[in-house]
């Protein structure tokens, strides 16, 4: 049985905002599904080189209970499980784009190398 999504109290919208997106790579995963679409669990491994299997396991269940993304199981053999963005996780990356914005201005004024996930 899934635990509630986080309900507060907050000091303010900021606050329950970093609430949803507090963690390394829950932002990673909301950009590599909204870049990529709809994704298995090996193919966001990749994507995010330097996640555990533990790590990409608990962001996928927080996220999908604060309904940023939807889990689709299809009845096969061997079994098969996708995750895609819903409506709140979109609106929720967009609102994050000013923020990658500001990152990739930093990096340029600090100098800071981009990694390549290929080359990861």
């Amino acid at each position: 049985m899934a635990t509630p999504a986080r309900r507060g109290p907050y000091f303010c919208g900021i606050d329950a905002a970093m609430d949803v997106v507090a963690g390394k790579w829950k932002p990673l995963i909301l950009w590599e599904l909204h870049a990529y679409g709809a994704r298995r669990f090996a193919e966001l491994r990749r994507g995010l080189p330097g996640v555990t299997e533990k790590m990409l396991t608990q962001h996928l269940r927080e996220m999908e209970e604060d309904g940023l993304i939807h889990r689709e199981v299809y009845p096969q053999v061997p079994p098969k499980v996708e995750y895609s963005l819903t409506e709140h996780g979109v609106s929720l990356n967009t609102a994050l784009g000013a923020l990658g914005n500001w990152g990739s201005e930093r990096m340029q004024r600090i100098g800071a190398e981009k990694v390549s996930v290929e080359a990861a």
